[in-house]
């Protein structure tokens, strides 16, 4: 099982490593808001361990992103010991509050718990949009035309997009979401830029890009990708 540890401080880091290795968890790290994101993205952690005070983006950022596509059950590791920090720790979607200093054998029967609660991984599907096919696994997109199979190629932006959307088949994602999850909550208000990279892959994917079947836009509140 993956644990995600993300927090600025490099002993704390070390020892959380050391300690969780040896029990058998494969340990992935972030020094701050930002890495923790991509690093969430690239590896997919089954639970995440998360400092609230980090540099580039704070701990509450981070929750309100993964939480836009990841249901992986969060620990907040914090010096912050304010009930309010807690709350709004809670509030934006973590599942357990842990308080620094902490010791090492109630730190670890909480992630025990939460291990219980994680989803079991699936093997990622192959979506199929119409003649378009999106393999999760292979990071590929390919459509049949006249019998053979092209490829289409995604930025890695693009793709990025994409994977939010597909992980979240029917369910609203929030432009704020996307936002914070690709490019960070200083890019909350481009919203524009946003549009543009769904219009380019409407371009690539569907049938009559000025009139989305898949890639439906809500107004004033973000994006939905809509299947069969």
């Amino acid at each position: 099982m993956r644990i995600l540890i993300a927090d600025d401080d490099p002993q704390i880091v070390r020892a959380l490593r050391i300690t969780l290795s040896a029990q058998g968890y494969d340990v992935v790290t972030a020094a701050d808001g930002a890495q923790a994101i991509a690093t969430a993205v690239d590896r997919r952690p089954d639970i995440y361990l998360l400092d609230l005070g980090m540099p580039a983006l704070d701990g509450l950022d981070v929750i309100h992103a993964i939480r836009g596509w990841s249901d992986a059950p969060i620990l907040v590791v914090s010096g912050r010991t304010g009930s309010g920090d807690k709350v709004d720790a809670l509030d934006a979607g973590a599942d357990d509050y842990v308080t620094k200093p902490f010791a090492v054998d109630e730190l670890l029967a909480r992630i025990r718990a939460l291990t219980r609660r994680a989803p079991q991984q699936e093997p990622d599907p192959v979506v199929e949009l119409g003649d378009v096919s999106v393999d999760l696994v292979a990071r590929s997109v390919t459509r049949v035309v006249d019998g053979r199979t092209e490829r289409i190629r995604l930025t890695p932006t693009e793709w990025q997009l994409l994977e939010i959307l597909l992980r979240n088949p029917g369910r609203l994602v929030t432009r704020q979401t996307i936002l914070t999850t690709i490019w960070g909550s200083e890019h909350v208000s481009d919203t524009g830029y946003l549009r543009l990279y769904i219009s380019q892959l409407r371009r690539k994917l569907e049938p009559d890009p000025a009139h989305p079947r898949y890639l439906l836009t809500e107004a004033g509140m973000g994006y939905r990708l809509q299947l069969d």
